[in-house]
């Protein structure tokens, strides 16, 4: 990976996005390029929380074990969205596991490595802990908006941005519809009713438990907007 790519990987972490070009510059000199392929575990819970991952290309589950010993998965990661800010200040173990649906491209910096660094340069801790501000009233934000997003809008965004991450308009499902469910904070049921909606308006094809092809995207994205 050249400087320019690293530096597009740590701008795509929300604390680093605003810096100034040399400020990135100098966290990009951190970074590591790794590949995983598909069912293969970048972190898992237990482990030392050492390392930020920024993934760069594919999707990773993130799952916690329930107390009676039942897999909860937590959230999605895809092109753009990373794991555990916290890593780079605070000491710990993972108490998540991060597990690749698809062949995945992420970066990584690791706590010791950006420590050292944010003690070297006092004026680039100065920039991250503004940003840290920042970023607490992008999170509020967010969350506002995820609450007004209708089930149909997030499963037809991950429908078309999984094909943009396999590359391909006809896939397996990466996530298994009750995690897709989770993921989109509904039930299998309600998943099933908007695939076979999007499949009546001719917007996407199923075939098999999990095969999708993907007909229309832009049309899909539209009319998923439009209804509630």
């Amino acid at each position: 990976m050249d400087l320019h790519e690293a530096e597009e990987c740590v701008r795509l972490v929300p604390i680093f996005e605003n810096l100034p070009d040399a400020a990135v510059t100098q966290v990009a000199g951190l970074v590591r390029d790794h590949s995983f392929s598909a069912g293969e575990y970048l972190f898992a819970a237990g482990d030392d929380a050492t390392t930020l991952f920024i993934i760069a290309n594919g999707q990773v589950k993130v799952t916690q074990d329930t107390l009676s010993g039942r897999e909860q998965m937590l959230r999605l990661l895809t092109a753009g969205d990373f794991d555990g800010e916290a890593v780079l200040f605070t000491q710990g173990e993972y108490n998540t596991t991060g597990l690749a649906l698809t062949d995945v491209q992420a970066c990584t910096i690791t706590r010791a490595d950006f420590q050292a660094l944010l003690q070297a340069t006092p004026e680039l801790a100065l920039n991250v802990l503004n940003a840290l501000g920042q970023r607490v009233v992008q999170l509020e934000a967010q969350a506002t908006a995820a609450s007004t997003s209708s089930v149909g809008e997030r499963l037809a965004s991950y429908l078309v941005e999984t094909a943009a991450t396999l590359g391909s308009d006809s896939y397996e499902l990466p996530l298994r519809k009750k995690d897709l469910a989770a993921y989109l904070g509904t039930s299998p049921e309600t998943v099933s009713r908007r695939l076979r909606s999007f499949e009546d308006g001719g917007y996407i094809k199923q075939s098999g438990r999990s095969h999708i092809a993907l007909i229309d995207g832009d049309g899909l994205l539209l009319a998923a907007s439009e209804t509630n």
